[in-house]
């Protein structure tokens, strides 16, 4: 009898690990994905066009607080958990809820999960969401481009509209951007890439998107999302780890196994970071994965005006998802508003509105600062109206891209940039001359 298979998610991994492990597959029958994290994700279903012969309607996607009665309506078997960036105690709370309810409880790995490319594949994973994946890929892609290398990206999926319509999409301008519809959180990923000129591919079938990414590149580069590991078989492991979390990096999965599996281990932020934090990573590298190379980077961030700082009371405006599951309480555009003088950091808690309010009820960890959540157009529409409210003399925004492209604002506004700034030696250029990559 075909084994039942119930697949928890947050509209990335969980589609990956269908479409890779069963979707052909005749031994299982997967009877619904079950959504979390991502609003609006979890009234639709796995499209017909993606879900392949064996399931001819599709397979509907539910909330996941309706895990305990979807396993005994459905006659669930086993529950595959295929979403990231949580602390271990949360997985195992997870485990021994389905254990309880009476299936088995399903960790698929990367030798179950990983494509072969025909293209050398360098992964950048993370120990947590907001350690500075986006900014080392970046400084991969340059220091391969600077060795003559013809480099395409592919970033970890974020497809929250039409999934079939998602398939393979491919960014090199920003038309693209408007083409499929981009979230806030999408445009923080690609932006970046386009600004230097690259090219980067996600969507929902990675076998699909990578076949594409051949066609053009010398070399690939997976661009991680959260602290999931790769999609793809690398030749060259990256993970970089976040000092201002410490500890972090053996305590939420699967960063963990990024961290223990690494061939080179990215100690980011250590202009920001204590000595003692700076520490606890190495130590804890020393102890579980001796033989990585250790690269320690910094990420200062610039301004292109920062007199529109100094003296004002200031908004600041996040990355989303370091705020929020990430758990950070400040990000670039707070280190910005310290640097450059910031009489004020004005709370945007009173002034929010609709969706932004309820992030702030769901995500409870201090901060004075607002997440630039924007997965549908009402959102991004409460986003404006918050910040509208927010009584400021200037927004700082420290999220990766150009939000006035999506947020029309009469309040004047300044962004923050960063990169990722190697300290000493190896460099990145050094460890792809190592692995044979240039």
């Amino acid at each position: 009898m075909k084994k039942r298979v119930l697949i928890m998610g947050a509209a990335g991994r969980d589609f990956h690990n269908f479409n890779v492990v069963y979707r052909d597959n005749p031994d299982y029958e997967v009877v619904a994905f079950t959504a979390t994290q991502i609003p609006g994700i979890d009234d639709k279903k796995y499209p017909v066009a993606l879900a392949g012969k064996l399931y001819p309607s599709g397979i509907p996607i539910y909330p996941e607080s309706d895990l305990d009665k979807l396993i005994a309506e459905l006659n669930v078997d086993e529950v595959v958990f295929a979403y990231s960036d949580q602390p271990h105690v949360k997985v195992m709370h997870k485990a021994s809820q389905v254990l309880a309810d009476g299936a088995d409880f399903i960790l698929l790995g990367p030798k179950s999960t990983e494509i072969k490319s025909s293209k050398p594949v360098i992964s950048i994973c993370a120990v947590r969401t907001g350690s500075g994946k986006s900014q080392t890929s970046r400084a991969v892609v340059r220091a391969l481009r600077a060795a003559g290398k013809k480099v395409v990206s592919i970033r970890h999926p974020m497809p929250y509209g039409d999934l079939a319509a998602q398939a393979c999409e491919r960014f090199a301008t920003y038309a693209d951007l408007d083409k499929y519809k981009c979230t806030i959180e999408e445009r923080e990923e690609y932006e970046p890439h386009i600004d230097m000129g690259a090219v980067i591919y996600a969507g929902v079938d990675y076998e699909m998107i990578v076949r594409e990414a051949e066609k053009e590149a010398d070399v690939i580069i997976w661009d991680g999302g959260n602290n999931d590991f790769s999609f793809y078989v690398p030749d060259l492991k990256i993970t970089v780890a976040d000092p201002l979390r410490a500890g972090n990096e053996l305590t939420y999965y699967p960063g963990e196994t990024n961290f223990r599996q690494a061939d080179v281990i990215v100690i980011n932020k250590v202009d920001s970071a204590t000595p003692a934090q700076l520490s606890e990573v190495r130590e804890n590298m020393y102890e579980v994965n001796p033989k990585a190379i250790m690269i320690e980077a910094a990420s200062p961030v610039f301004v292109q005006d920062p007199d529109m700082i100094r003296g004002k009371r200031v908004l600041v405006i996040e990355d989303g998802p370091t705020l929020t599951h990430g758990e950070m309480t400040y990000g670039a555009g707070y280190v910005a508003a310290m640097k450059y003088g910031a009489a004020e950091i004005i709370d945007p808690h009173p002034y929010a509105v609709g969706s932004i309010k309820a992030t702030f009820e769901k995500y409870t960890q201090k901060m004075s600062i607002l997440p630039a959540m924007g997965y549908s157009d009402e959102q991004i529409e409460d986003l404006r109206q918050t910040i509208e409210a927010t009584p400021c003399d200037v927004v700082v925004m420290g999220t990766p891209i150009d939000l006035l492209r999506v947020l029309k604002l009469t309040k004047p506004s300044v962004r923050v940039t960063y990169e990722l700034q190697e300290i000493g030696t190896p460099t990145i250029a050094d460890v792809l001359k190592k692995f044979g990559l240039v």
